[in-house]
């Protein structure tokens, strides 16, 4: 489902709301993006026990909206096969995480959370702008 909605996502922004943000403060939503796309690659890589795959950030990029779309892509391709191959057992294997030592499994875990997260971060800009989200739908 976050798969799904990201993307959507992604799609259906223009230019325009990809460099919207409320405030100086906060990412642009081609920023938040990105860093969805940066911290799939970061999270996946962990629950792997794997160095973070590719080495540049997207967010740092200033991507546009289609370089976003398919640095999405790439990410979400990464975790999917890391989901794929994962079993009960590798789900309880100890991983190495910038937040401390974690589990595989609370690794993807917190990989779900922090897109919805972000997305949520995302349905508010839309709103904002008079724009129904994809979950709304």
């Amino acid at each position: 489902m976050t798969k799904q909605h990201i993307m959507a996502t992604a799609r259906e922004l223009d230019e325009q709301m990809y460099a919207y943000r409320p405030s100086d403060e906060v990412r642009s939503a081609g920023e938040i993006l990105s860093h969805i796309a940066d911290g799939q690659l970061l999270f996946c890589s962990a629950a792997a026990g794997e160095p973070r795959s590719g080495s540049d950030s997207f967010e740092e990029a200033n991507l546009t909206k289609a370089g976003t779309i398919r640095a999405l892509d790439v990410a979400f391709a990464h975790c999917e096969a890391v989901y794929d191959r994962m079993t009960d057992a590798d789900l309880g294997t100890g991983v190495e995480f910038f937040t401390g030592p974690n589990t595989a499994g609370g690794v993807l875990a917190f990989n779900s959370a922090h897109n919805y997260e972000h997305y949520g971060n995302l349905v508010t800009y839309m709103r904002l702008n008079g724009l129904l989200p994809p979950s709304s739908r």
